[in-house]
């Protein structure tokens, strides 16, 4: 996968398409992500013997596909390639050819 935590990025299909926000979470093995801000679900926590039952709203994961990094340069969407600097793999954003 060519997204990793703390990418910024723009969700490019779905309900929440053109948002933007950071990658908090990657799931390589369902190829998943989770984004701050995108796919909102409600869930509801059982009540504890002290506290009281209560509504939390969390981001829920998305496909891998949906997102897309953020050029640094033109803020936005696009793809990313790799290249060898000093003997290390480095990656780039195919539009300005800057470092993600």
């Amino acid at each position: 996968m060519k997204i990793k935590k703390n990418d910024k990025v723009i969700v490019i299909a779905g309900k929440d398409k053109g948002t933007k926000g950071k990658v908090l979470k990657v799931f390589p093995g369902v190829e998943k992500v989770v984004v701050e801000g995108v796919a909102i679900a409600k869930k509801h926590i059982k009540s504890k013997s002290k506290q009281g039952g209560e509504i939390i709203e969390m981001p829920m994961p998305i496909h891998v596909s949906n997102v897309s990094i953020i050029d640094p340069k033109s803020n936005k969407a696009t793809r990313v390639g790799y290249v060898f600097e000093g003997g290390k793999k480095v990656r780039i954003a195919k539009s300005s050819g800057q470092k993600v």
